[in-house]
């Protein structure tokens, strides 16, 4: 069973020998986290911050362009513990058909090369859309199993994360934050350790907001290293997911106010969260 993080696109301009891996392929009109990893000949491009411009194609990815129509930084978020990281920027699509974006790499001394590469922009995103009410899942908990094995590939699993379920924390109009992920085989370059991140914020946000993870595979006890034996979650196609890792802030009404496909920073999702509570929850 393959990864669903197989279809990351990949660009490379073998001319600057830039590669890029975009990171959130589902986007829908209106405003969007966008990320993507840079590495050139020289490895993994981690300065804190580069230039990013977006433009549209009317006629399709080999036709002429509009713009820039916007343009922002992408930041570097760097993944705990590990010498890797993605660039991410928030970036408003005002139609739906193809997009792309230059980004300026930074070279030798005083100079720069452009990476570009397009992407697909649908009317609304495949996944549960910012403003949409999250759905009222029935994930397994602590309850329902006799080990926290059950419920996740992680090595050194947090018991905060596997004992609220979806639903009940929905009807009881409290913030949470869902992760889904599968820490043993979210290896990809898109892939970090976003479940021991979100375990750090449970830690730190208490009772503010409830926190919960669901594994990719819903029988990671099963598995063994063997991910023929893998079976996807059901809970995927409730929301909508087609790659490894996700991360949604909901608020008290039960609508989905940030969504983060990748890897997403604990400052990034501190901030969201942040935004929710200040909100009344």
């Amino acid at each position: 069973m393959p990864l669903f993080g197989a279809g990351y696109p990949v660009f490379r301009d073998e001319a600057t020998g830039i590669r890029t891996v975009f990171g959130t392929p589902d986007l829908g009109v209106g405003e969007n986290r966008v990320a993507f990893v840079i590495t050139t000949d020289d490895g993994l491009l981690a300065v804190p911050e580069v230039r990013a411009e977006s433009f549209y194609y009317p006629d399709g990815p080999t036709g002429s362009r509009e713009g820039p129509l916007a343009g922002g930084v992408a930041r570097f978020q760097p993944f705990p513990l590990v010498a890797r990281g993605l660039y991410s920027l928030t970036l408003d699509f005002d139609r739906a058909g193809t997009w792309g974006l230059d980004v300026h790499v930074p070279r030798a001394v005083g100079s720069e090369s452009v990476a570009t590469f397009t992407f697909p922009v649908a009317p609304r995103p495949q996944s549960i859309a910012v403003g949409q009410l999250a759905p009222a899942s029935r994930n397994r908990t602590l309850d329902d199993v006799a080990s926290v094995t059950a419920l996740t590939t992680g090595s050194e699993p947090d018991p905060t994360l596997y004992r609220t379920r979806i639903t009940e924390a929905l009807a009881a109009k409290q913030a949470l934050v869902v992760v889904f992920a599968s820490p043993a085989f979210c290896t990809n370059e898109l892939c970090g350790p976003q479940v021991e991140v979100v375990g750090e914020l449970a830690g730190e946000y208490g009772e503010r907001a409830r926190f919960v993870h669901v594994d990719i595979y819903e029988n990671p006890d099963e598995i063994d290293g063997d991910l023929s034996r893998a079976r996807r979650s059901p809970l995927l196609a409730e929301w909508g997911i087609t790659t490894d890792e996700w991360t949604f802030v909901i608020d008290r009404e039960g609508r989905v106010a940030a969504r983060f496909e990748s890897f997403a920073s604990k400052a990034e999702l501190a901030d969201a969260i942040d935004e929710v509570l200040a909100r009344g929850g």
